[in-house]
């Protein structure tokens, strides 16, 4: 099974349908969801520009971390469960839409940056803990977090856009394979 046709599926499940036609459950959900976004980056934000050396240089890096990860954590998990929620409730405009490839794609790059700062560099923090200025590994940690959530952000808010769709044809044949768009979803193509 293609993942669009598990998309498809997944449209037609009587959840997906009532959570998308729901006046107050979507529009709750996709709130929950900015909010605990909110709540997320912020702390990320915080402890980026502690990393970067930019703000709170007379605080222990790891203190900072040991009060705003809890959290941030918290936030995260809100997050991603209202995120997967708002995904099955349009799972196939969700899958097609280049915003949210896009946004995946910068997920699983935070992800990564994640990992390998507490994997990582931040197994030696008690070298860096006081420092003003952290080691550049540390900033470019930081740097690359900042840089990373504010594209997820502003790919997350253009996914309720429809310029891309596959219905909205022609378009170029980047943004089609982009897209994953095919014969049988570019409805209006002559």
């Amino acid at each position: 099974m293609s993942l669009h046709k598990f998309c498809e599926w997944l449209a037609n499940t009587q959840w997906s349908i009532q959570l998308h036609e729901s006046t107050w459950a979507y529009p709750i959900v996709e709130s929950v969801h900015v909010l605990t976004l909110c709540v997320f980056v912020g702390l990320a934000v915080i402890l980026d520009l502690r990393l970067l050396g930019k703000a709170f240089r007379g605080s222990r890096v790891s203190e900072l971390a040991r009060r705003l990860l809890p959290w941030t954590t918290a936030g995260f998990v809100v997050m991603v469960v209202t995120g997967a929620l708002l995904f099955y409730a349009i799972p196939v405009r969700s899958y097609h839409s280049v915003f949210f490839r896009f946004k995946v794609i910068l997920l699983v790059l935070a992800g990564i940056n994640a990992w390998l700062f507490h994997g990582g560099i931040y197994r030696r923090v008690a070298d860096w803990d006081l420092d003003p200025v952290p080691p550049r590994r540390v900033r470019l940690a930081g740097a690359a977090s900042l840089v990373l959530w504010a594209l997820i952000i502003t790919s997350g808010r253009l996914i309720a856009y429809n310029w891309f769709d596959c219905d909205r044809q022609p378009q170029p044949a980047i943004v089609n394979s982009a897209a994953g768009c095919t014969p049988e979803t570019m409805q209006d193509v002559p």
